[in-house]
């Protein structure tokens, strides 16, 4: 079986041909007969096609060789690269915030909520009971400020670019969010992705000044439900596991990340970055594209 190690750097010029040779020298070094290296983008992304050696060991072998650099590396098998299916998280992934936090911002407990916030996406406590302790400190907002939050949004750089990119290309896409359809809704409106599943906030009061209760409506979408999409989604247009693509950030996104042909952390929590071996620590969301073989010339969007 033929492997391919892609290497990616942060930015055009990040990655050199200095740090090519030094991978594939690594690679061959164990055994595995690696090639000259295919450059993805100039400067920023190039693959390095080897044989015989595990995915696995194929990375760390290229991390140390990098020695610290802030390049990222995924190795995997070449068959199957081109994925037929993305199934993303959204907060801290698709997009560059918590939006749970955001709301706590009106209230000005941010700092409270965004602690408990990280600790629950490392997997330290449970995700259910943290998200409805933290929506019930919430209760009294006024439907119209949180709506109005939808404004703060920005996309993860290469966001844009994964999602249409992968579409253009016959792929599903599919959000998967722990936060709410107030804010996933648009963002998969925005970016064009085919699904959404996000937790549902409850509301109450008259037309125009409903203001929220302090409680999510069940069922709380959680590790359990992400996974759930991906087995759903994938069986129901015939796409094997071994074409899929999961990324996401927090604990409660590993089931995914580990059922998935490619799961791929993304500037992940530690706990996560213990639990998932592909991995996404410098680089943009343009990485997964890099990943699955397109060029810069490929990109949509």
């Amino acid at each position: 079986m033929r492997f391919v190690a892609t290497l990616i750097g942060p930015a055009p010029g990040s990655l050199t041909e200095t740090q090519l040779g030094d991978a594939r020298r690594a690679l061959s070094s164990l055994g595995a007969h690696a090639g000259g290296g295919e450059w993805l983008a100039e400067g920023e992304a190039a693959d390095l096609i080897f044989g015989d050696l595990d995915p696995d060991q194929a990375d760390a072998a290229i991390r140390r060789a990098l020695d610290g650099a802030a390049i990222d590396c995924i190795a995997q098998p070449l068959q199957h690269r081109r994925k037929r299916l993305l199934i993303a998280d959204m907060e801290s992934t698709i997009i560059e915030q918590e939006m749970l936090d955001e709301i706590a911002d009106l209230k000005g407990i941010k700092p409270q909520i965004a602690a408990i916030t990280a600790r629950a996406m490392n997997g330290e406590i449970d995700f259910a009971g943290a998200l409805n302790a933290r929506v019930a400190l919430l209760a009294g907002l006024p439907e119209s400020d949180i709506d109005a939050l939808a404004r703060r949004i920005t996309f993860t750089p290469g966001a844009v670019a994964l999602v249409r990119t992968m579409r253009a290309n016959g792929a599903r896409t599919l959000l998967v969010s722990g936060g709410f359809t107030l804010f996933a809704d648009q963002v998969a409106a925005a970016l064009g992705f085919d699904f959404v599943s996000a937790n549902v906030l409850e509301f109450a009061g008259p037309p125009g000044k409903r203001v929220l209760t302090g409680k999510v409506v069940p069922p709380i979408r959680d590790r359990a439900d992400k996974l759930n999409r991906l087995t759903e989604q994938a069986g129901r247009h015939r796409i094997p596991l071994t074409e899929t693509i999961a990324v996401g950030d927090g604990a409660n996104d590993v089931p995914m990340l580990l059922a998935a042909g490619l799961g791929v952390a993304f500037h992940a929590k530690p706990a996560v970055k213990e639990a998932v071996r592909a991995r996404i620590d410098h680089a943009g969301l343009a990485a997964l594209l890099y990943a699955q073989g397109y060029s810069a010339g490929d990109f949509v969007g």
